[in-house]
Parts: structure tokens; C-alpha cells; sequence
């Protein structure tokens, strides 16, 4: 069972991080595109994947996570199909959407099959599990997208159809089919609500990408900054009043909850911005090939996995909020070495390698150890809603930070390139610094039993001696 929700998971997160790669060589195939278009191949993604993700998982949790986790798995794999062969960047963006639905419908179901078959005590154990799955794909990500563009971008999308094939045909025997007692009484959760979100997150996107373009004060960027708040309002009132809202609000009210939802927002804002600032600056200054950008960037993200299958004894000792503390201000660390470091003419090792292994270790820190914390303060029955929260949590902050990157960035004169980038760093750290902050009410959870006792028995020793 885990072999399949570990390809399933393997699937969807190494789609991320080949895409970034390939991005630059995706907009020469299509005459040049710039990158305000191409971030779209990002971000619609990203939005739709995260207006359905809350939708996927009560759907789930009525007609059982089985059936749309394998359907999630078909629509992506298909999908994938219809990336590899799109003519231009509206059809790759179309097909790209597709491919999130699918996804939307994999991953909540993922974790919710996980933890309904793991015993209590050891849920923390496999969240982390299946947390560090998307850390080897990080791990693996850059190199192979690197690998598969030299062959052509098209089989970064490609690679997926053998993977969601075997893990399909995987999952019709392997899965377990529990029962659906009360599903025929529980209502569709609020689609308008959906649309409501994905316009939100759309609209700001836009303004915030379009904004050097059309300029941060006219018409058409405040007008989708306006529209992205009044939208935003209007999903979060709908929440309130509707009997299934997206976004379940008497969730938020568990404290070790909304601080972990909030801090894995605001890291992936900045984990999303590091990402495809380091993909730009390998391959639009240092005139990287999408090969040597792979592996210029590969060293933080093969720390990621280590990182977050050895973390546990620490947990156990510390406490998720001092873990998780303590990895979002090492990433910004390495976020504001670049600002420091990097230069038209600076070398690998003394510049970027160094923010990338500290960057490396700040993710391994923090986003397996908040995504446990969120899962732990959940009740059984909202395994999936949960989780579909959170993950929508974190689709949002990759939309915000390519958007607020991409935004900064803009098309700077040649001269200007490294100041523009410099400012798009200090953004990026600044996120995390705030995630940093998000995670203080957790410093005040009760500490593991465990490690209490420990220090207990510690104490008494130190006494008798």
C-alpha cells in the first residue's frame, strides 16, 4: 500500500521541481516567450491545484479516498500526455490545469489512506515518511529535469505516464476499500466556493506579475489587487455561512493547527521563490544548460530527505515549534547569502552552493516536522480535510512567491540585473522569516511525553550523583 501512495506522491512532487527546470528552454520552443507567460505553466497549476485540493478531500471523505485517488491518478497521467504534446503555451497551460485537478484528487487521498491504515502512535512517524518522499523527488528533480531536457522538454511530462501507469494498476490491488457508513447523508462540499478561491488567487497573481508591465499603479494592477480582495472576502464570509465550506473555519480555531497551516504557507512562499530564482539566475546569468543548473541546484534538495527521516529524535527532544523555528531562519540565512554573494562573476562554490546546502537543510527542518504537527492536532474524521487545507496552504504560498518573484524581477536593463535580483532575495527571506514567526505559538505545545520523561529521568541522576 505504501509503495503506491509513495509513487503517487513521487509523481506529483518531482512534476514540480522538472518543470521549474525546464521553464527557460519551454518559452525559446515557443518563440521566446516571456516570463510572465511562462510563470502561468507554474501558477495555473498551482491555483487550481489549490482551489480543488479542499473539494478533493471531502469528496473523499464521502465517497471514499479509493475511487478519487484513483481517478487522481488517471487524470494526471492523462494529462501529462496532453503537456508533452501541447503546440504552444496556451495549450501546455490548459493541459497543465488538468494535470492539478488530478493531483488535487491524489494528494489529500495519499495521506488520508496512510493514516487511516497507521496506528495512532506512529502517524507522526509516517507523515514524515511521506513527507520525505517528496524530498527524495526534490532531491532527484533538478538532475533529471536537467537530464530530460537535453533530450527535449517534452519528457519532463512524459516520465510521468509509466509512473502513474504502475501505480494505478498497483493501487486497484493494494489499496484498502473501507467502508462509507453516513456517506450518502453528507452534502458536495461548496463548488462556488471554489471558484470564488481560484478567482482570488488568479487575480492577485496577475496583478502582482503583470505589475511591472503595466505599472504598479495603474488601472489594470490595482483593479486585480481590488478583485483578489473582494474575492478573497467574499470566499472567507461563504466559509463561514456554508454548511461544507472549502476551508472547514472551526479547524483554524485549534491553535497547534492554524500556527503550522500558517508557517507551511508562508515557507513555501519562500520555498517557491527560491526555487525559481535559483532556476533563473543558473540559466538567464551564469548561461547555465538546463543539465548544469540540475545539478548546480541538486546539493539542498538531496539534503531534504536525510534531513527529514533523521529529525525525529530531535522533534521528540525539542518540540516541532523549536525544529521547525530554527529551519526557516536557516533558510532565510541562505537566501540572504546569495543577496550577499552572488554576482555576474562569482563562483559556484563561494556563492551559490553554500545559500543552497543552508536552504537544503532549513527545508528538511521545517516542512516534514509542520506538515506532521498539522496532522497531529487533527481528529481522525478530518484526516483529509485537514491535509487538503494544508496543502492548499502551501499551493497558495507557491503561487505568491513565483508571483511576488516574477513581479520584482521584471525585465531588467542588463546593468540591473543582480540588483533586481538582490531585491527579489531580500523578499524570500523575508517570507521565511515570517514563517519563522508563524511558528512561535507553537513553542508553547506540550512537549512529547517521551522526552519529558527523559529529561526526568536525567535530572534524578544528576541529583543522586
Amino acid at each position: 500500500m505504501f509503495a503506491t501512495v509513495a509513487a503517487s506522491v513521487f509523481m506529483a512532487n518531482l512534476d514540480l521541481f522538472i518543470v521549474n527546470v525546464a521553464l527557460p528552454e519551454i518559452g525559446d520552443s515557443f518563440g521566446g516567450s516571456d516570463l510572465g507567460s511562462l510563470s502561468w505553466v507554474l501558477n495555473g497549476y498551482a491555483i487550481v491545484f489549490a482551489a480543488l485540493l479542499v473539494v478533493a478531500g471531502r469528496v473523499a471523505d464521502r465517497s471514499g479516498h479509493k475511487p478519487v485517488f484513483l481517478a487522481g491518478l488517471a487524470v494526471f497521467t492523462l494529462a501529462s500526455v496532453g503537456c508533452a504534446l501541447a503546440p504552444n503555451v496556451g495549450t501546455l497551460v490548459a493541459a497543465r490545469l488538468a494535470q492539478a485537478v488530478g493531483a488535487a484528487l491524489v494528494m489529500p487521498t495519499s495521506l488520508a489512506l496512510l493514516l487511516a491504515t497507521t496506528a495512532p502512535e506512529r502517524r507522526a512517524g509516517a507523515v514524515r515518511a511521506w513527507a520525505s518522499i517528496g524530498g527524495i523527488a526534490a532531491g532527484l528533480g533538478p538532475v533529471a529535469g536537467g537530464l530530460l531536457v537535453e533530450v527535449g522538454w517534452r519528457w519532463v511530462f512524459l516520465v510521468n505516464v509509466p509512473v502513474g501507469i504502475a501505480a494505478f494498476a498497483l493501487g486497484l490491488k493494494a489499496l484498502p476499500s473501507p467502508g462509507r457508513a453516513g456517506a450518502r447523508k453528507s452534502p458536495l462540499p461548496d463548488l462556488f466556493g471554489a471558484v470564488l478561491l481560484t478567482g482570488s488567487i488568479a487575480t492577485l497573481a496577475l496583478g502582482l506579475v503583470k505589475a511591472p508591465e503595466w505599472g504598479w499603479t495603474s488601472a489594470g494592477t490595482l483593479g486585480g489587487l481590488a478583485a483578489a480582495v473582494l474575492l478573497g472576502a467574499w470566499f472567507v464570509l461563504r466559509s463561514a455561512r456554508h454548511p461544507v465550506p472549502i476551508v472547514e473555519l472551526p479547524l483554524l480555531r485549534v491553535p497547534a493547527f492554524a500556527s503550522a497551516a500558517t508557517a507551511l504557507t508562508l515557507f513555501t512562499v519562500a520555498f517557491a521563490g527560491m526555487l525559481l530564482g535559483a532556476v533563473l539566475w543558473c540559466q538567464g546569468v551564469w548561461g547555465y544548460s538546463a543539465l548544469r543548473t540540475g545539478l548546480a541546484i541538486a546539493p539542498g534538495p538531496l539534503l531534504v530527505p536525510a534531513v527529514a527521516l533523521l529529525i525525529g529524535p530531535v522533534v521528540a527532544r525539542y518540540g516541532t515549534g523549536r525544529v521547525a523555528l530554527a529551519g526557516s531562519v536557516l533558510f532565510a540565512a541562505g537566501i540572504l547569502w546569495w543577496a550577499g554573494a552572488l554576482d555576474t562573476d562569482s563562483s559556484y562554490a563561494a556563492s551559490l552552493m553554500p545559500g543552497m546546502v543552508l536552504t537544503g537543510l532549513g527545508v528538511g527542518l521545517t516542512l516534514p516536522v509542520l506538515t506532521g504537527a498539522s496532522a497531529a492536532a487533527l481528529p481522525p474524521a478530518r484526516f483529509a480535510t485537514g491535509s487538503a487545507i494544508t496543502s492548499m496552504g502551501r499551493q497558495i504560498g507557491a503561487v505568491l512567491g513565483v508571483a511576488i518573484l516574477v513581479g520584482i524581477l521584471g525585465t531588467p536593463a542588463p546593468g540591473d540585473v543582480v540588483t533586481a535580483f538582490r531585491h527579489g532575495w531580500y523578499a524570500v527571506a523575508a517570507a521565511s522569516l515570517l514563517a519563522a514567526c508563524a511558528t512561535i505559538p507553537l513553542l508553547r505545545a506540550p512537549r512529547p511525553a517521551t522526552a519529558q520523561a527523559a529529561d526526568d529521568a536525567g535530572a534524578a541522576k544528576a541529583g543522586a550523583a
